[in-house]
């Protein structure tokens, strides 16, 4: 697995570090820079060998493993202009809602369908009401990012869910402790929350994984 891992990210990480350019520049025409392409070929062969590793050869994997590219690609637009673009979020949500159907109609998981659609509801619903008390702090770009994680999470477990979404805040609130302490950001800086969501989903599904 981690062979194919390490062959598909090698395929797919130029392709993929030019798009996250392109997306973050609004500019067809951008080309990434030889440290960013291998950044992102080796971001993306850890996620695509954990996507293999929690899933085996099953069609959730799929869904996995689209989430793991989608995510390398929002996190690297995101840390360069604060932005979650729905070009990414959108598409990702609907293959992974398909291959999670897939898998359901093949394996029988129904329940982990039925509870993977609540858990997105829940996250994406819960994400919204905090956007609108607090729009500094949450964006819809991060609302949208956040039903995602809950459909992939909740597909897995509630404890998955809850984990992913307390690990997010917690690496949110860590890195913006350590940009004031460092004097990189203030009070009232904006802050990418996209990298620190993922970065929780992904450690919850890794301890899924070793569970």
């Amino acid at each position: 697995m981690a062979g194919v891992a390490v062959l598909a990210a090698a395929l797919l990480g130029p392709w993929l570090a030019r798009v996250s350019v392109r997306l973050a520049r609004r500019d067809d025409a951008a080309v990434a820079s030889r440290t960013r392409t291998a950044v992102t070929t080796v971001a993306l062969a850890v996620a695509l060998a954990g996507a293999l590793a929690l899933g085996g050869l099953r069609p959730a994997t799929g869904a996995f493993a689209w989430a793991a590219a989608a995510g390398v690609v929002l996190a690297a637009v995101d840390l360069a202009v604060h932005r979650l673009p729905d070009r990414v979020t959108a598409p990702a949500a609907a293959v992974i809602a398909a291959a999670l159907v897939v898998d359901a109609a093949v394996l029988g998981t129904w329940l982990a369908l039925v509870r993977a659609a609540l858990a997105g509801a829940a996250a994406f619903g819960l994400a919204a009401l905090g956007a609108l008390v607090s729009p500094q702090g949450l964006g819809y770009g991060d609302v949208k990012l956040l039903g995602l994680l809950g459909l992939v999470l909740g597909w897995v477990s509630w404890g998955a869910l809850l984990a992913g979404v307390f690990l997010g805040l917690l690496a949110g609130a860590a890195l913006s402790l350590v940009l004031l302490a460092t004097g990189r950001a203030g009070w009232r800086t904006a802050l990418p929350f996209g990298p620190p969501l993922l970065l929780g989903a992904a450690v919850a599904l890794a301890l899924a994984g070793t569970g």
